[in-house]
């Protein structure tokens, strides 16, 4: 008697919604954002397109679930930088990664453009996570401050917008400016911003009517 052959196990919807969003990350390494929809994951995975809707009926869905687990994969295994280099050396690490693969930075500069949209239904969602980075990044420079990597005249939540402003802006630049040395780049204005760390700040005075007059 012939014995049965073993039946392949189900795929839980778990798995199907992980593939689903494998899948997206794949497709916009390879298309531009606006190029990205339904049809195209449909095509490049093993899943209907009506199966996909099943499990995210809302395109916004898939958007943010593909922001989350590509910018996880891409941070997380990074992050223990901070503690024993410091968080200029993790920002670093990351912009070296950024270099490697620039599909994702394509990506987040397509989402940057979406959270500053008044009005769109993922705006807030989107700015909850640039806000998360930010308090990450100023947390992070505190530890620095607390054991002496980086000088106390440095407040942390300065210190952490200045040195975003720095690591997206140059991003942003070499997007545009593909011949541009980026860590290069990074090296020289971060050594720059940290020298000024060290000085006590010392508030500007525009006098604007005398340049004016």
């Amino acid at each position: 008697m012939r014995e049965a052959l073993p039946q392949p196990t189900p795929i839980s919807g778990t798995q199907q919604r992980v593939r689903v969003i494998e899948t997206a990350i794949a497709t916009y390494r390879e298309l531009a954002f606006h190029q990205v929809g339904y049809e195209q994951l449909a095509e490049r995975s093993t899943l209907s397109t009506e199966e996909i809707r099943a499990h995210f009926p809302n395109w916004d869905g898939i958007v943010v679930a593909t922001l989350d687990r590509w910018n996880t994969q891409r941070t997380q295994p990074l992050l223990p930088i901070a503690a024993t280099h410091g968080t200029v050396r993790l920002l670093r690490a990351i912009v070296q990664a950024n270099i490697e693969d620039p599909a994702l930075m394509r990506f987040l500069t397509a989402m940057l453009n979406i959270s500053a949209t008044p009005g769109h239904p993922m705006a807030e969602q989107l700015q909850a996570r640039w806000h998360g980075f930010h308090s990450m990044v100023q947390q992070s420079l505190a530890r620095d401050v607390a054991v002496g990597r980086e000088p106390a005249t440095m407040d942390p939540a300065r210190g952490a917008e200045q040195l975003i402003a720095l690591y997206e802006g140059l991003q942003l630049q070499s997007m545009v400016r593909p011949r541009m040395d980026l860590l290069e780049a990074y090296d020289r204005a971060i050594t720059r911003l940290r020298d000024g760390w060290t000085r006590v700040y010392v508030r500007p005075v525009w006098d604007l009517d005398d340049s004016i007059a």
